[in-house]
């Protein structure tokens, strides 16, 4: 196929040797089937910000750590150096996420590389070495439901460990490999601890791959592993190779009023004495 526009530096320079064909196109980027490096990998490229339909709501971005205080006053500011930097900072997240989460043991794409807003990275394939089709495209026994359920699981604690929350988990950008599913598609990762939206985020995530594999084992739509997972990891006792329930017990206890009415009434009181020396400057000028 004739070379797209964005991808003719990189065979240019040799990082690619040939473009073999399209394989999708998103709302965030378009991405190809590649030779590089004597095997086939996928070229991510990434959409212009004026060209892409997913906003980068500051949901995501909170959390996220600039480079220096230039860039962070840039960016609160909204200049044109700002703007850019934090286009450059989404784009390098995705990149950033999948060493990291390669690192700690998750099954992603590997990467091999970013360059000009381009990713290559591994092309993830199906048993027969075609490309690997979206969760979506396909129809489970329950038993590879629930085979395939506990590995994502298994993966999105292993995420949680890292440090990293997805997102944006759903069928859509889970890939069934010849060795199981694989998680894409990472642009909005966001910080486990910095990020003030994160357990509302992970628990949509968990909450959408029960409801995906619940649909040929519905014994899964019973499971609660978000709540469960998010508990050890607030606690500090989340591990990689933590043993799981998916069982979680809600608080159904009756609140006692007397009791939070009195904890106010402190909180008033600690509040009102903190403010008086205030008050009593004044009153003396």
């Amino acid at each position: 196929m004739k070379i797209p526009k964005r991808l003719q530096p990189l065979v240019d320079d040799g990082l690619i040797d040939a473009v073999e064909s399209q394989l999708m196109s998103g709302k965030e980027a378009q991405v190809y089937v590649v030779r590089s490096g004597g095997e086939r990998r996928c070229a991510k490229v990434f959409k212009e910000a004026k060209q892409r339909s997913f906003k980068q709501a500051v949901q995501y971005q909170e959390g996220r750590k600039a480079r220096n205080s230039r860039q962070s006053r840039a960016m609160a500011k909204k200049t044109r150096y700002g703007q850019k930097e934090q286009e450059q900072a989404w784009l390098n997240a995705e990149v950033d996420a999948l060493y990291r989460l390669a690192a700690a043991d998750v099954r992603v794409p590997r990467p091999h590389g970013f360059v000009d807003g381009v990713l290559l990275m591994e092309m993830i394939a199906d048993a027969e070495g075609l490309a690997a089709p979206r969760l979506d495209d396909v129809t489970l026994t329950a038993e590879q439901a629930r085979e395939h359920y506990a590995k994502v699981i298994g993966d999105v604690v292993r995420m949680l460990c890292a440090g990293l929350v997805h997102g944006d988990l759903s069928e859509f950008n889970v890939l069934l490999a010849a060795d199981g599913p694989v998680i894409i598609d990472l642009p909005q990762a966001v910080d486990a601890a910095g990020n003030n939206s994160a357990a509302m985020m992970f628990e949509r995530d968990v909450d959408n791959m029960r409801r995906y594999f619940g649909r040929f084992a519905p014994e899964l739509l019973a499971t609660d592993y978000a709540k469960e997972v998010w508990a050890l990891f607030e606690a500090g006792d989340l591990h990689p190779d933590s043993r799981l329930t998916g069982c979680f017990e809600h608080d159904t206890g009756a609140v006692d009023v007397e009791e939070l009415m009195a904890v106010i009434d402190d909180v008033r009181e600690a509040e009102a004495e903190r403010q008086a020396p205030a008050w009593e400057d004044l009153d003396d000028r």
